[in-house]
């Protein structure tokens, strides 16, 4: 059992950044690939990165890749998302999501989720 903490959203101008923060507690958080979702209104939740039990191995959507950054610090049972040069088209809630075993682009391969957080990018 996993309980997960998303932080870090706020309200940016397009081309600046953010760092999302997700947090784990409940259980050895480097036993857990995590990935990172988001979903606009009206629209299907969507894979955004992911990145592996030890942080060697991460995956991005083409839409992000080259602009975000996913890490993780397991002694601080946190991984990160680093959005930088973000666009309107960005502006969701975003979620962290854990599995067991391995990092996986469909939504629902992961057991743990957060409650979200809210990144809004205005042009």
């Amino acid at each position: 059992q996993v309980q997960l903490v998303e932080s870090g959203g706020g309200q940016v101008q397009a081309g600046d950044s953010l760092r999302l923060s997700c947090i784990a507690s409940g259980a050895t958080f480097s036993s857990y690939a995590v990935g990172w979702f988001r979903q606009a209104p009206g629209k299907e939740r969507e894979f955004v990165g992911g990145i592996t039990r030890s942080g060697g191995i991460t995956d991005y959507a083409d839409s992000v890749k080259g602009r975000f950054t996913i890490s993780r610090d397991n002694a601080k049972n946190t991984v990160y998302l680093q959005m930088n040069s973000l666009k309107p088209e960005d502006t969701a809630v975003y979620y962290c999501a854990a599995d067991r075993v391995v990092v996986s682009r469909r939504p629902g391969t992961y057991d743990y989720w957060g409650q979200g957080t809210q990144v809004t990018v205005s042009s």
